[in-house]
Order: structure tokens, then C-alpha cells, then sequence
């Protein structure tokens, strides 16, 4: 049995795998384009596959492709979306610009596996046509901005936005057991006022939950799909109602608020929608980053660090020093959120590469967004489950560095003045003593008096024991 088929193109005659669904253009790109071994997501290639399934009922609708190939396109779409024939779809992200590759991959694949379901022989293009009937009324520069923008959405609210409400709540929860605890607040890296760990983990619940705020913002504009422009937005070769028809079952299908973009030309040319969302993704990671940071470096040591807080032990942190355990998870998280900042650079500098009517980086954008979408997620979620709601709070540690903390005199500024209460944290320096022996020793205040300015959990309450701290 032969190895390969011969297939034809306008290009003339190719070699195929003689097992591939896929068919002369495909096989043409992945000669082509031997750059990175990176391929399109799955969800992005599902989301390519759905616009055919649901072109092909419109399609069907309208008198332009038969029944009986439309049915079988759909049946293919469905393989397609469950992942039987993922092994199809072969082509490398740095491809054409406008993923032509792509769309003309999924199209001979849907046509191919129709064609077997209707019994025909793969690659003679009868009686489903990858290009007549697949793609009938589209074109790669309508089909794949929709299905970035369709894929986004569907990632972002299926995956994404779960595992930050699972985060934010997780966080919260923190929030509330640790308000009791009050710990020496920092800045600039130095010792400020006091501040409860609850109130700072309120910080990084609140972080999140604006992250999610941030993502809201952003889908009104993904939802806004090109579906019908053709090639240049005009509309050229489909009817005025097919893409308008075709969102509305894309929005029913995934009950996504999809709707046809009120300016097609907008849509196709640029990318500003997905540079948008990627900025919002951005904000995400740069929270994170504060939250994984702040979390390793509050459970530093565990003996010679700050250790206010201790984290589940998940795994041995050397290969050499028995018994050390390292903060794994914030540090994956680091790592998750500096891809993310790097993946905003390259979709800034993609979208910026819309000249005159089209955008030519598109398959690069579809990547790093969903690539984006995708390990926030599972970074979110990790953090929750594996770290977050495992923390405990060292509570005679937290109390230990507040009283050893020389940002305890602030609160005496309004009862002694600045420059006196200057001049007994210069002394705790020099002596070693804490704030309130040399307090005591110089009877500043009466004892209940003094009690009262330098009671911590009344400096995190505001008002005038609080004072200044801060870098101010």
C-alpha cells in the first residue's frame, strides 16, 4: 500500500501522506514552514472548525451548499471539536500572516472527512469541495480574526475567570482568618507601621477580583466578530446575511453574546481587541507577580527569613541541603506572569502590523493570547489549591517583629513630637532596646497612656495612632 496520495492544487501536484485528511495546501505549508514545531491551540483550531460547522448550516439555508455535504461538514466539525483527528492539524504558528494555511488545513480536513462520510474517495474533492463548500462565503481573512476572537472569549470565560474567582475567594477567605494577626507593615523594602496580615490579603483579594473587573471591560469588543467581510471587509462573493446568520449560531452554540462587529473594515485591519485584551491579561500577571512575591518573601527563611507565614511543603527544594523546601508554586507563578508581560510585547508589536486592509500576524497573535489565557489560568488555580489556602499564619513571629520594630514610634509623634520621637528610635539603634523599654525608662507617657499610643492593633484601625509610616 502507498505511503503517499497525489493531491493537486493551483499550484499543480503534491504529495501527500497517504493517511492525512488534510490535503495539498496543508502539506505545501508544512514543507514551508519548518520554523518552530509550535502548532495552533486546539481550542483556536476547534473554534475555526465551529464557524465552518455553522457557515455550512447558513450556507445550507441559503440554496449555496447541498444538504447532504453540509450535514456531513457538521459531523466532521463535531470530530473535530472532540478532539478525534487533532494529529491533522500539522502547521507551524510562524506561517502566513493571515493563517490562509490554517483555514485551508481545516478546510481540507472537514472536506476529506466529509467525503469518507459520504463515502467518496479522499482527495478527489467530490462531492465536498474544501474551497466551494467548506469554505463557501468566507474567506481566511474573515474566518480567522472571528475565531481569535471566538476562542479568546470562550478560553477567558470558561477557563480564565474560574480560576480567579477560585483565587479571589481563596485570598478572601485568608483575609478574614487573618485579620486577628497584626504583623509590621514595609516599605521601600523597610520596617513601616504596623498593618494585620488580614488587611494585606484583602490587598491581593482585591488584586484579583479588579484583574476580573479588568476582563469584563475587555469582552464587549471580543465579542465583536467580522464574519462576512470576505476578503478586504467588503463582503465580496457571500450574501449580506450569511455572517450576521452565522454569529447569531455561534452566540446560541456557546452562549457567548457574539455579535457582528459594527465595522468590518475595523475588525479585519486591525487588532486592537486582542491588544486590549492582551493589556488586561498583563494587568493579571503584574498582579500576580505581587501576590507570589509578597507570599515567598513573607514565608522566607523558614529560621533566617522574615517567616510571618508558612506555606504547604510540596516537594524538596535541593538537591543537596536535606530538608529544604522551596516556595514552588509562587515561583511558577513568576515565571507564568513573565511569559504573559512578554507575550503583551509581541501581541502590541503583532497588532501593530495591520497595513491597509488586513492584519499579518494573526496565527502569532492567536498563540500568544490564548497561550496568555491559558496558563493564567492554570497558574491562578495552582496558587489557590496548592499554596493560598494551605498558608498559616506564624502569629508569634508577626507579633515578635512588631515589637522590635522602630516604625513603633511613629504613633508617639502626636503626643511627643517628631524630633523627640526621632530621638528614641536613633537610642533603640544604638542600644538594642526596644521602642517601648525606652519608653518605659524615660517615662515619656503615663504607663496607660503609653499603652495606648503604642498598642499595634489600634495603629491598623487608622485615625491618629496610626500616623504617617509609609515612604512619606
Amino acid at each position: 500500500m502507498a505511503d503517499t496520495r497525489i493531491e493537486k492544487d493551483s499550484l499543480g501536484e503534491i504529495e501527500v501522506p497517504a493517511g492525512a485528511y488534510y490535503g495539498a495546501q496543508t502539506e505545501r505549508a508544512h514543507r514551508n514552514f519548518p520554523i518552530s514545531g509550535l502548532t495552533l491551540p486546539k481550542r483556536f483550531i476547534a473554534a475555526v472548525a465551529m464557524i465552518k460547522g455553522e457557515a455550512a448550516a447558513v450556507n445550507e439555508g441559503l440554496g449555496l451548499v447541498p444538504a447532504e455535504v453540509a450535514g456531513a461538514i457538521r459531523q466532521a466539525v463535531e470530530e473535530v471539536a472532540e478532539g478525534k483527528l487533532d494529529d491533522q492539524f500539522p502547521l507551524d504558528v510562524f506561517q502566513t500572516g493571515s493563517a490562509t494555511s490554517t483555514n485551508m488545513n481545516v478546510n481540507e480536513v472537514l472536506s476529506n472527512r466529509a467525503i469518507e462520510i459520504l463515502g467518496g474517495t479522499i482527495g478527489s474533492k467530490k462531492p465536498v469541495h474544501p474551497n466551494d463548500h467548506v469554505n463557501a462565503s468566507q474567506s481566511s481573512n474573515d474566518v480567522i480574526p472571528t475565531a481569535i476572537h471566538v476562542s479568546a472569549y470562550l478560553a477567558v470565560v470558561e477557563a480564565l475567570e474560574p480560576a480567579l474567582e477560585r483565587l479571589a475567594e481563596s485570598l478572601g477567605r485568608k483575609a478574614a482568618e487573618f485579620d486577628p494577626v497584626v504583623k509590621i507593615g514595609r516599605t521601600h523594602l523597610q520596617d513601616a507601621v504596623p498593618i494585620r496580615l488580614g488587611q494585606e490579603f484583602s490587598g491581593y483579594a482585591q488584586q484579583v477580583k479588579n484583574g476580573l473587573a479588568r476582563l469584563e471591560a475587555v469582552k464587549p469588543r471580543l465579542a465583536e466578530l467580522p464574519l462576512g467581510g470576505t476578503a478586504v471587509g467588503t463582503g465580496l462573493n457571500a450574501p449580506a446575511e450569511f455572517g450576521p446568520r452565522v454569529i447569531a449560531r455561534l452566540a446560541e452554540r456557546t452562549g457567548c453574546p457574539f455579535v457582528p462587529a459594527p465595522n468590518r473594515f475595523e475588525a479585519m485591519a486591525g487588532k486592537d481587541a486582542t491588544v486590549e485584551t492582551s493589556g488586561a491579561l498583563k494587568a493579571i500577571a503584574v498582579s500576580l507577580t505581587k501576590i507570589a512575591n509578597d507570599i515567598r518573601w513573607l514565608a522566607s527563611g523558614p529560621r533566617c527569613g522574615i517567616g510571618e507565614i508558612s506555606i504547604p511543603s510540596l516537594q524538596p527544594g535541593s538537591s543537596i541541603m536535606p530538608g529544604k523546601v522551596n516556595p514552588v508554586i509562587p515561583e511558577a507563578v513568576l515565571m507564568v506572569a513573565a511569559q504573559v508581560v512578554g507575550n503583551d510585547a509581541t501581541i502590541t508589536l503583532a497588532g501593530m502590523s495591520g497595513h491597509f486592509d488586513l492584519n499579518v500576524m494573526m496565527p502569532l497573535i492567536a498563540y500568544d493570547l490564548l497561550e496568555s489565557i491559558l496558563i493564567l489560568a492554570n497558574a491562578s488555580r495552582l496558587l489557590a489549591e496548592k499554596c493560598v489556602d494551605g498558608i498559616e499564619a506564624n502569629r508569634e513571629r508577626c507579633a515578635e517583629l512588631v515589637e522590635r520594630s522602630l516604625a513603633m514610634v511613629t504613633s508617639l509623634v502626636p503626643k511627643i513630637g517628631y524630633d523627640a520621637a526621632a530621638e528614641i528610635a536613633k537610642e533603640s539603634v544604638r542600644t538594642g532596646k526596644t521602642v517601648r523599654e525606652l519608653c518605659v525608662e524615660k517615662n515619656v507617657l503615663p504607663p496607660d497612656e503609653l499603652a495606648e499610643a503604642l498598642d499595634p492593633w489600634a495603629q491598623t484601625e487608622g485615625g491618629i495612632h496610626a500616623g504617617g509610616g509609609g515612604g512619606g
